[in-house]
């Protein structure tokens, strides 16, 4: 099978994850709104958004198998989305310290041709150290996290901030849960690895 591989995302952390896997794929914008819906549970909007997104660019590429995913940032309910600048990224550091902020990604896999989507939500746990302000501002006057959800990179610096890491796909943490995908693409035909 050699259908074409389309990650429904813009962002430079899903395309870099997924190039980790070494297979040919080419990205898409999805034209999908990503507002929460009143009294959408994280888990429920999230599914949503990576099944809209898949289902988006496969109006386009009818011959092609769309990887959509979605990713929030919670404390309790309450959901951090990026902060957008400095101020807004101070409170959010603020409001995690000595707290767990949970990222609930949904991913979705369609096959256009045969109409098979499969959906899944991947929970990790971000165990924050006590910050400081002080230290909030030097962690953001160095890295700059503006456009990540929760005002950190957990691929950079953002590691000091934390006092334990806990969920089955590191790569979630990310945005795209590799391990997950992995089953899936495997279920549509596609082995990173080529094998049986």
């Amino acid at each position: 099978m050699n259908q074409p591989l389309i990650l429904a995302s813009t962002s430079p952390f899903r395309r870099a994850l997924l190039e980790r896997l070494g297979l040919p794929f080419t990205t898409a914008a999805p034209a999908v709104a990503e507002d929460r819906r009143p009294d959408e549970p994280p888990q429920v909007m999230v599914l949503r958004l990576a099944e809209a997104k898949a289902v988006a660019v496969a109006a386009g590429h009818p011959e092609a198998i769309i990887i959509g995913s979605d990713q929030v940032a919670c404390i309790d309910d309450q959901v951090l989305g990026k902060p957008g600048n400095r101020e807004r990224a101070i409170a959010q550091l603020e409001l995690a310290s000595g707290r767990t902020l949970v990222f609930q990604t949904g991913l979705c896999v369609l096959n256009a041709i045969t109409g098979r989507t499969q959906t899944l939500v991947e929970p990790f746990r971000v165990h924050f150290r006590r910050l400081t302000r002080a230290r909030i501002e030097a962690y953001l006057d160095r890295e700059r996290p503006y456009d990540c959800a929760g005002s950190f990179k957990s691929e950079g610096l953002g590691i000091v901030l934390f006092a334990r890491l806990e969920g089955e796909d590191p790569s979630a943490l990310i945005g795209l849960p590799l391990i997950r995908l992995i089953t899936l693409l495997e279920t549509e035909g596609l082995d990173p690895l080529g094998g049986d």
